[in-house]
C-alpha cells in the first residue's frame, strides 16, 4: 500500500489521479488532499476519500471547509496556506506526492516534498521553469525521486533506457546514443486559423481544446503554445538536454505523445489515447504497470498521423519561451510569471488573445535588460523575481488598455 498526497486534488490532474486510485484501491491510500478555494469540491472529496488532512491555500476557504467537515462528523484535519500545503507535502507517512497545483503557487509545496525525500509525481511544470537548477540539485541532495507526469515528458521518459530513467535531471543523452528528443504538441484549436484573425479569438474558443480535457489556464497556454514552450524548458531540465538535442513538432492528432531519436536512426515513440490517467498511472506504479482505466489504442480507427513544423508567426509565445530557456533562469522565471498574469487578463476579457505574447515579450525584455543585477541562486530570490515580473506584466496590461 502506497500512501499519497495530492496537491491540486480538485483540478483535472487531481481528478485523474483519483480515478487511477479508484482502479487500484488495494495499492494506494489517500493521506492528504489540497485545493485552492473550492470548498464544495474539497468537501465532496473528503466525504468520499476520508483523508487524514485537507489543505486549502486560501485561509477563508479552509475555515469554511473546517466548519462543513465538523458538521458531518468527519475526522479530516484542515490546514491552510502555503505552510499547510507544505505540511501535507512532507508528511512522514507519505510515500508519493502528486504535484499538480497549477502555476507558481505549486513551487514551494513541491520543493517541500523534495526536501522530505518523497517520490515526486511532477505535473507542476512551473517548478522546473522557475527554479530548474535549484530544483534538480535539491532532488539529488535530499534523495527524492522525480517522475514526470506531463504526457509529453512521461512519453520521453518511457522511450529512454532504464539507466537514463533512473538519472532524471542528470541524464547523459549522448552516452546512451540519444540524438534528439522530439516534443510533440497538438497546435491547439487555432493551428489552421488565419494569423490575422487570431486577435478576435474569445476565451470560450481558446479553452475548447480539440483533444485534451484541461483547465482554462492550461487550455489557453495550449492555444498559444506557451504550454509547449514551458514544457520545452521543463524537458531541458528533466533530461539535461543541450540546445541541439531538443525540438518541438506539431502533431495534431495527439496520438504520439513524444519521441526519442537515437544515433543509429531508430525512433521510439510512446502512443496512446489522449488521457492523463495513462501517464499518471505509470508514475504512481513505476517501474511496474497498473490499470489506468484507459482503453488501448484501436489502430484501425486512428486514421492518419500528421506532423508540422511550428509556425512562430502563429505561435510567438513558443518562440519566446525557447529563447528564454537558453537566456537563463531569470528569463524563464519572468516569462512564466508574465504569462500567468496575461492569460488571467485574457480570460477576464481584459486583453486580446494576441496581446498575451506582447505582454510576455515586453516583460521578458525588461527583465533581461536587468539580468546582471538579478540574483537567481536561491528560492527566495526567484520568488521575488516572480513577483517583480507579475507587477511588470500588470503595468504592461494597464498601458495596453488605455
Amino acid at each position: 500500500m502506497q500512501n499519497i498526497t495530492i496537491l491540486g486534488a480538485t483540478g483535472s490532474i487531481g481528478s485523474s489521479t483519483l480515478k487511477v486510485i479508484s482502479e487500484n484501491p488495494e495499492k494506494f491510500s489517500v493521506i492528504a488532499l489540497s485545493a485552492g478555494t473550492n470548498v464544495e469540491a474539497m468537501k465532496a472529496l473528503c466525504i468520499k476519500w476520508k483523508p487524514k488532512f485537507a489543505a486549502m491555500s486560501d485561509h477563508n476557504a479552509a475555515h469554511l471547509l473546517e466548519k462543513e467537515l465538523k458538521s458531518l462528523n468527519l475526522a479530516t484535519e484542515v490546514v491552510a496556506g502555503e505552510q499547510g500545503l507544505s505540511f501535507v507535502a512532507s508528511l512522514d507517512e507519505v510515500d508519493s506526492v502528486m504535484a499538480a497545483i497549477v502555476g507558481a503557487a505549486g513551487l514551494v509545496p513541491t520543493m517541500a516534498a523534495v526536501k522530505a525525500g518523497k517520490r515526486i509525481l511532477l505535473a507542476n511544470k512551473e517548478a522546473l521553469v522557475m527554479s530548474g537548477r535549484l530544483f534538480i540539485e535539491a532532488v539529488e541532495q535530499y534523495g527524492a525521486e522525480l517522475l514526470p507526469v506531463d504526457s509529453e515528458h512521461n512519453a520521453i521518459f518511457q522511450c529512454l533506457p532504464e539507466l537514463v530513467q533512473k538519472s532524471v535531471g542528470r541524464c547523459d543523452l549522448d552516452k546512451y546514443g540519444i540524438d534528439t528528443i522530439l516534443l510533440t504538441g497538438s497546435g491547439g484549436p487555432f493551428r489552421y486559423t488565419d494569423v490575422d484573425k487570431l486577435q478576435l479569438v474569445t476565451p470560450e474558443q481558446a479553452i475548447a481544446h480539440p483533444n485534451w480535457s484541461m483547465g482554462p489556464k492550461i487550455s489557453v497556454d495550449s492555444a498559444t503554445m506557451m504550454n509547449k514552450g514551458l514544457e520545452f524548458i521543463e524537458a531541458k531540465w528533466l533530461f539535461n538536454c543541450q540546445r541541439e538535442q531538443l525540438k518541438v513538432i506539431i502533431h495534431p492528432q495527439s496520438v504520439i505523445h513524444s519521441m526519442v531519436q537515437y544515433r543509429d536512426g531508430s525512433v521510439l515513440a510512446q502512443m496512446g489515447e489522449p488521457d492523463m490517467c495513462t501517464p499518471i498511472a505509470l508514475t504512481m506504479s513505476y517501474p511496474e504497470r497498473i490499470s489506468s482505466g484507459v482503453a488501448p489504442l484501436d489502430f484501425t480507427k486512428v486514421g492518419e498521423l500528421t506532423f508540422l513544423e511550428p509556425d512562430y508567426a502563429r505561435y510567438p509565445c513558443l518562440k519566446l519561451a525557447i529563447e528564454a530557456c537558453y537566456e537563463g533562469q531569470h528569463a524563464t522565471t519572468a516569462i512564466n510569471a508574465a504569462n500567468e498574469i496575461a492569460v488571467s487578463a485574457f480570460l477576464n476579457n481584459q486583453l486580446n488573445f494576441t496581446d498575451i505574447a506582447v505582454v510576455n515579450e515586453r516583460v521578458l525584455s525588461k527583465v533581461c535588460s536587468q539580468s546582471q543585477q538579478l540574483i537567481t541562486d536561491n528560492l527566495e530570490s526567484l520568488l521575488e523575481l516572480d513577483r517583480m515580473a507579475r507587477n511588470l506584466a500588470r503595468e504592461v496590461i494597464r498601458e495596453r488598455s488605455l
